[in-house]
């Protein structure tokens, strides 16, 4: 009888043992050395790689700072003081994981908007673009939870305002929001089952992670022509020619990243937040951490009740419905977007209305850091620039109709009449033209 613990393989020694019993040597070789990827990615497919070695960083010192924190409402914004001061090195983690989060979301909205341009999320890939919905969602939710925290002033003024919000929801509201608190107000159980959360999610991330990596594997990554690859020449092993490409975009976002740690830790953040969380002091403004400005200007665009025919629908259920649209329609994008065309390169339309759209997003997050009633203004080259003092919610509700046109109606539209120029028939073709051709 043959001894089949003996069996061998391609692998000899410790390497032969372990692979022969869990094949995670093959795996790799297969994932990094043998696996297809088009020979004419550009920078901008760096940033999903730079979003999971971010995720994994967030992992590392969110698990540190866990060692140290008090998830106790007399106790959490001393014991984020003592991180600072007393925990050796604790300044230099809490200022990574802090950046980190405006890190993490730079890259990522970076990684959908070169989806949207290139047209990552159409057949056969509805599934992973959705993934990654899912991803940004656990984000979000994840961010909310983390900010609130350090228990000062505007983490609890944030969660106070955020929760609230699901109040608006027929039938369940008021209940949901008494679960979400514990209570009857932000206190002691909101915070102990916000860190709960806040810990347990980032490992939930890294699951969705998995299955956006392995839907992302099935059919090959797309490219800036939106084509297949049809042959062996369209295409290159991933090591070593994009692990190179890889760790030179990480080299230049370290340096970002470091940027904002040594030299303006705080830039991102709100000053307010550095006073103890006080339930009988309001403070004057309440905003949210930059990256959720565009969903908190459409929350606040909605400033009247809409009638639905027999029902009416209040400006505040209105406002959390267009809030929580604004990511639920990317879910659907690949069957409002049916051009046969991905890539925005052989759309000249479809270009122009993305740049716009970008423009409008920016618009979003620059509304929903002013007041309601502020005028509306820009700083452009050191100049403030303003629209004859028209007040920002009336941009932010012109910017929320686009937002929810260009998708609604516009990316149909041009699904239907817009022509595009014509494709390459391969890869190679573009990629190894002669120079002057």
């Amino acid at each position: 009888m043959s001894d089949s613990s003996a069996a061998p393989t391609q692998y000899t020694g410790l390497k032969g043992w372990i692979e022969y019993r869990l094949p995670v040597f093959s795996f790799m070789d297969h994932e990094l050395n043998h696996y297809p990827t088009p020979k004419n990615l550009n920078y901008w497919w760096n940033f999903g790689s730079l979003a999971g070695i971010t995720l994994v960083v967030m992992i590392l010192t969110g698990i540190l700072l866990a060692m140290n924190y008090s998830g106790d409402t007399k106790l959490a914004f001393q014991s984020v003081e003592r991180i600072m001061r007393d925990v050796n090195g604790g300044w230099l983690i809490r200022y990574i994981h802090m950046n980190g989060a405006s890190m993490f979301f730079m890259v990522v909205y970076i990684h959908i908007f070169r989806g949207l341009y290139y047209g990552s999320y159409k057949p056969p890939r509805e599934l992973l673009w959705m993934l990654g919905c899912v991803i940004l969602l656990l984000m979000m939710a994840t961010a909310f939870m983390g900010y609130v925290l350090p228990w000062g002033q505007m983490s609890f003024w944030g969660a106070t305002v955020i929760t609230n919000l699901f109040s608006a929801l027929p039938l369940i509201g008021e209940d949901l929001v008494i679960w979400l608190w514990g209570g009857f107000s932000v206190d002691n159980p909101t915070l102990t089952r916000f860190f709960a959360l806040h810990f347990l999610m980032p490992f939930m991330i890294v699951g969705v992670v998995v299955l956006h990596i392995v839907a992302l594997h099935k059919h090959g990554s797309n490219n800036p022509l939106g084509i297949d690859i049809k042959s062996k020449k369209d295409s290159i092993p991933f090591h070593p020619y994009y692990t190179i490409k890889d760790l030179y975009g990480l080299g230049l976002f370290a340096l970002v990243w470091a940027g904002f740690v040594f030299f303006s830790p705080n830039y991102l953040g709100h000053p307010d937040n550095y006073i103890m969380a006080d339930p009988m002091v309001t403070p004057a403004h309440i905003v949210p951490e930059w990256y959720f400005l565009p969903f908190y200007a459409i929350l606040r665009a909605v400033t009247f009740d809409i009638p639905l025919g027999l029902f009416t629908i209040d400006a505040k259920l209105g406002g959390v419905l267009a809030m929580f649209g604004a990511v639920g329609v990317l879910f659907v994008l690949p069957w409002l977007d049916r051009h046969p065309v991905r890539s925005a390169s052989f759309r000249p339309i479809y270009r122009w209305a993305f740049w716009f759209f970008v423009l409008v997003c920016l618009g979003l997050g620059q509304t929903g850091a002013l007041q309601p009633d502020e005028p509306f203004y820009f700083i452009l080259l050191g100049m403030r620039i303003e629209f004859f003092g028209i007040h920002s919610v009336v941009f932010a509700q012109l910017f929320t109709v686009w937002y929810f046109f260009h998708f609604v109606a516009l990316l149909p539209l041009l699904s239907k009449i817009e022509r595009a120029k014509g494709l390459p028939k391969s890869i190679s073709e573009p990629v190894l033209r002669p120079a002057g051709a």
